[in-house]
Order: C-alpha cells, then structure tokens, then sequence
C-alpha cells in the first residue's frame, strides 16, 4: 500500500513532469558536451581552455540529470509496485511533508541520519 496521506497520483505526475524537463534538458546541452576542438588556428589557447572547462561542467551536470532521472523512475516504481512512501531501512512510513518536497527520498528522517 502506498503512502495513505499523499495524493498519489499527483506525485506520481510531478515525478512524470520532472523527468520530462530532465531529458528535455539534457537534449539541450548536448552540444555543450561533445569534443572541444582542438585547432589551434581556429581558437587560441585559452579559449579553448574555456571551452574544456564548459564541456567538463557540462558533462558534470549531465551526471546529476542522470541520477535525478533513476531517481525518479525509482519512485514511480515504488508507486506501482505500492510500496511508496515506506522507509527501505525501518518499514515506517516517512513523513508525507519530508515526502511532498522531495518525493524520491527513500529513508525516513530518523534512518536518514
């Protein structure tokens, strides 16, 4: 049984929401990741110092959509599966405001320390 006092259904379609912007993100950044040139008669040197800085926090904040993205799916399974809102440590439900503004947490405040 999922969380009793959470509107299920409204989280599940925030998570749904949230994913979508991830990957609709993560499509717009895709040049931003891909191979620095590496012509020095095009770009000097410290441009392209710049532009592998750029590329590197690029890829990083990629690896945070990702991880957001399996978070996600992690929760929507736990709602069809029913156990959404159960903390994976103790079994106690964890608190539904803890729940709403993050709805991907997976341990309750006590176990979570």
């Amino acid at each position: 049984m999922n969380h009793p006092e959470l509107d299920i259904d409204a989280i599940a379609e925030k998570l749904r929401e949230n994913r979508a912007q991830l990957l609709e993100s993560s499509e717009s950044t895709r040049d931003a990741r891909s191979t620095v040139e590496l012509d020095q008669t095009s770009v000097g040197r410290l441009s392209r110092m710049d532009a592998m800085q750029g590329q590197a926090m690029a890829k990083a904040e990629e690896e945070r959509r990702k991880l957001a993205v399996r978070r996600i799916d992690a929760a929507l399974l736990r709602i069809e599966q029913g156990n959404f809102g159960e903390c994976i440590e103790c079994g106690e439900w964890i608190a539904a405001k803890r729940l709403e503004w993050d709805p991907t947490v997976l341990k309750c405040i006590d176990c979570a320390d």
